[in-house]
């Protein structure tokens, strides 16, 4: 018998076209012999349908402008129920969850706390993992307590004073630095300060995304990412390398850009490659994460490997980093999507 497959889309995030593209590719590319597919977005003002209109319609947006398709529909909390209930009382059986949603009220625990709460199996880590995962300094706390490198920060909250800041930044970090928001995702609200008079400006610009901010020291190097799949007995990828071809790999190199080249496997040694997997590894235990996640590290030019971040939905179009580092092992699009279903539904979820 076919598993009922709902594709959650869309949401209230800056990367909601972003989702579109994912989910647009994980439904196209879902085993028809095995899955029934059922369409569920979420438009940017937080309104859920359910879509059954072609989904060819998502990449460009306009599946939310066919009324014709669309029925205000929602997951419902109660356990047991294992359905997308709609507002004219029709309810769909559904099987498993794929979030095919990216950034805020998708990949920090909120729509995992609702669908943990349904006890639906889905693709990802829980509430919990995805919280700690999206935020920048809940993580770095977290893995400060592994053997794992990474870069030293400090934590400003929305309102400090930024003068007092900036004393502290000169006195512990010195520029360059970065300035993030500390629950961003894909480098949104994201700045490289070259001297002093730019951080009061990236401060201001990431507090208009975040009331927590944080200041990293600049890290020279290059940007290596790593795949990791599974639950308890996750695998990693090869390595990739990411030359963004400018100042950094932000919103519009990742996604309006074709400036960025990509290396699989990444340029660099056997043995640093090797560490940088056992180091990905250790950060996924660490958050404990399930399904998948993207690793990132920057690798300086002495060789060595410095933690950056972890993404738990991390992009998933065919062409995106996360399949890709797979794929180079020898899967298919289709296989590791069929996987991570396969890993959704290995036990139940817990509250």
């Amino acid at each position: 018998m076919k598993k009922q497959v709902c594709v959650i889309f869309g949401g209230m995030s800056s990367e909601y076209e972003v989702s579109l593209s994912t989910a647009y590719s994980v439904i196209s590319n879902l085993d028809r012999e095995k899955y029934d597919c059922r369409m569920l977005g979420i438009t940017k003002n937080g309104r859920w349908y359910l879509y059954d209109g072609e989904p060819s319609a998502l990449p460009d947006g306009s599946w939310c402008g066919d009324s014709a398709h669309l029925t205000p529909a929602y997951i419902a909390p109660t356990r047991g129920v294992n359905a997308i209930v709609c507002e004219n009382g029709k309810k769909l059986p559904i099987d498993v969850i794929f979030p095919a949603v990216h950034g805020e009220y998708a990949e920090d625990g909120s729509l995992q706390g609702l669908l943990e709460l349904s006890g639906i199996p889905f693709v990802g880590s829980g509430c919990k993992a995805s919280a700690a995962a999206m935020d920048k300094a809940t993580t770095k706390a977290i893995i400060s307590l592994t053997d794992v490198t990474q870069a030293k920060c400090i934590v400003v909250r929305k309102g400090e004073s930024y003068n007092k800041v900036l004393s502290e930044v000169s006195e512990k970090l010195g520029f360059p630095v970065f300035v993030k928001p500390s629950s961003a995702g894909s480098s949104v609200g994201v700045s490289k300060v070259m001297t002093a008079d730019g951080l009061i400006p990236a401060l201001e610009k990431a507090a208009l995304t975040d009331t927590k901010i944080l200041i990293e020291e600049y890290i020279r190097g290059r940007e290596v990412e790593v795949a990791v799949m599974g639950n308890d007995n996750a695998v990693t990828s090869v390595c990739g390398e990411i030359d963004p071809g400018a100042e950094f790999y932000d919103y519009k190199a990742k996604y309006r850009s074709d400036s960025a080249s990509y290396y699989i496997p990444a340029r660099i040694g056997e043995a640093l490659s090797e560490q940088i997997k056992k180091n990905a590894l250790t950060v996924y235990r660490a958050l404990g994460c399930k399904g998948l996640s993207r690793v990132d590290f920057f690798v300086t030019d002495d060789g060595r490997a410095i933690f950056n971040e972890i993404n738990t939905l991390p992009g998933f179009t065919s062409i995106s980093m996360y399949p890709k580092l797979f794929m180079a092992g020898g899967m298919t699009y289709p296989e590791i999507i069929d996987r991570l279903i396969a890993l959704a539904c290995e036990g139940e979820r817990t509250l």
